[in-house]
């Protein structure tokens, strides 16, 4: 079954910061752009940035309302991302970790030997949105309780 693809729309206070960040770190392709906004291919879906505030960057911010915590870590929320294949997960996580990346949580496998084993990733764009990316050993176990 084929999914729907969605649309996001998140703030950003730098449109060149989110360019190098979403197209040169995290290697998404760009859509349509304006000075104000750009679209992103993000795993087939389209996420839009776009910048805020009167400034000439717009106004700084910080997209994480709270946490929860999940497994002995506190998960930033809201946050966003996608669910990748294993290999395409661990290819992420080691440009992340070689770009300098900042996580907010480290990779690694989360609920090991479990229905929903999953590698996990969280880190915050350089606007304060948070993110996180993952891969399920099983991906069928996607909804799995």
């Amino acid at each position: 079954m084929a999914l729907a693809p969605f649309h996001l729309a998140i703030p950003v206070d730098d449109i060149d910061a989110a360019r190098r960040f979403y197209g040169g770190v995290l290697g998404f392709a760009e859509g349509r752009s304006d000075a104000r906004w750009i679209d992103w291919n993000f795993g087939g879906h389209q996420v839009v940035t776009h910048r805020v505030g009167d400034g000439p960057s717009g106004a700084p911010r910080d997209g994480v309302a709270g946490t929860n915590p999940v497994d002995g870590h506190e998960v930033p929320v809201p946050h966003f991302g996608l669910v990748l294949p294993v290999e395409e997960f661990k290819e992420l996580a080691a440009r992340m970790t070689e770009a300098g990346t900042d996580f907010v949580i480290q990779p690694y496998v989360r609920f090991e030997g479990e229905p929903g084993e999953q590698w996990t990733m969280f880190f915050l764009d350089p606007a304060g949105n948070a993110m996180e990316f993952k891969a399920f050993a099983d991906i069928s176990r996607l909804f799995a309780v």
